[in-house]
């Protein structure tokens, strides 16, 4: 998902450079920023989600169109750049400057795989109803659990491997379900592909995002707003030039203007359609980065988790998908695997809090 892709979930205490006006803020408008941002979120996603179903729907075919919105809006991520500055004083930092040959090479690479992640999503989309599709996509947390430990040597506990089975299971469910609802037309053949797709695309997302952190960890050595911010838009922009060379290589191109005519809500709806998927996948954008940079990178991983629980209940209402005992069920588990997942990272950052304050007393204490 692109967000599906949703923006890189960095630590609080490795962010620095916040700006000024942020410091400035009344408690009252802090809340604001943050109800904002976590409308932002929430609504970005379930409609971006909502919004590619009904593009299938209503007629739309292009997986390759379909891969190309999810990242197409994403001038929009200058919006909250040029508003909110870090300072210079807080961007500079000790650490030599990554070359520019490396951070052009990581931002190529990491747009490549943006867009086939986008394009798994967009098969997995295609063949799958709104909410069982929204389900699959929560066994991210699973795979990121799994990445992080091998690639950030993030511990493995308890509560995490509880997470990691919960969430495995809830999938497995899903995959089982012989009364699954696939939109109209969709063999089971095809709803397994849909699966696979989406279950891949969460497995390569989780892998991109310890990607990220590692390049900001080992190579970039800053996570600032504005380095996050501006990862996401240059690998947001490779991502859309793979996804135009896809859409023309296909030859997918030469079927957009029989499928803008044949649109069954009309050719105006169409293009409508494809802008407002793109502008809302970008909101969610927006969301994510905002709450991170506002509260904790815990408190916006909530929010995410939160949203995902909410598009499969919007699901419901707009396209009238079927709710059955075993979607009931593999949502509740899913909910169980969640509440663990997240209980382990308040742990860990209940830990890292106390060691700072602890460091911060030592750093005051008169000398004897």
């Amino acid at each position: 998902m692109s967000g599906n892709q949703e923006p890189i979930l960095v630590k609080e205490e490795s962010v620095v450079g916040l700006p000024i006006p942020l410091l400035k803020l009344k408690s009252w408008q802090w809340w604001v920023l943050v109800s904002v941002n976590i409308f932002f979120l929430i609504g970005g996603q379930a409609a971006s989600v909502l919004l590619g179903r009904f593009y299938y729907d209503q007629g739309g075919n292009s997986k390759w169109m379909a891969t190309l919105v999810q990242t197409a809006a994403f001038p929009i991520l200058y919006i909250p750049l040029l508003l909110l500055p870090s300072s210079s004083s807080a961007e500079s930092s000790s650490e030599p400057a990554c070359s520019l040959k490396y951070i052009v090479l990581i931002y190529v690479l990491l747009g490549v795989i943006i867009a086939g992640d986008n394009m798994l999503y967009s098969v997995g989309l295609l063949y799958l109803s709104a909410s069982t599709y929204s389900l699959i996509c929560a066994t991210q947390l699973a795979f990121n659990a799994v990445f992080s430990y091998f690639i950030n040597v993030q511990k493995f506990t308890a509560l995490i491997l509880n997470s990691v089975v919960l969430l495995s299971f809830s999938a497995a469910l899903i995959a089982l379900n012989d009364d699954a609802d696939t939109p109209a037309g969709v063999p089971r053949s095809k709803y397994i592909v849909g699966f696979v797709c989406t279950l891949a695309a969460s497995a390569l997302y989780s892998l991109l995002l310890s990607l990220m952190q590692f390049s900001f960890e080992k190579i970039l050595k800053r996570e600032t707003f504005s380095v996050v911010l501006e990862m996401q838009i240059y690998t947001s922009l490779v991502a859309t030039c793979v996804s135009v060379i896809g859409l023309f290589a296909s030859g997918e191109w030469r079927t957009l203007h029989g499928e803008m005519e044949g649109y069954h809500k009309g050719q105006a709806s169409y293009v409508l359609t494809l802008v407002w998927t793109a502008v809302t996948w970008q909101v969610c954008s927006v969301g994510v980065v905002g709450l991170i940079f506002l509260v904790t990178s815990l408190f916006s991983n909530v929010i995410s988790t939160l949203s995902l629980a909410v598009t499969p209940l919007a699901a419901l209402v707009v396209f009238r998908d079927k709710m059955s005992g075993v979607k009931v069920m593999a949502m509740l588990i899913a909910l169980w695997g969640f509440a663990s997942y997240v209980y382990q990272n308040h742990i860990d950052d209940l830990k890292v809090r106390r060691a700072r304050q602890q460091a911060q007393a030592r750093r005051v204490e008169p000398p004897c």
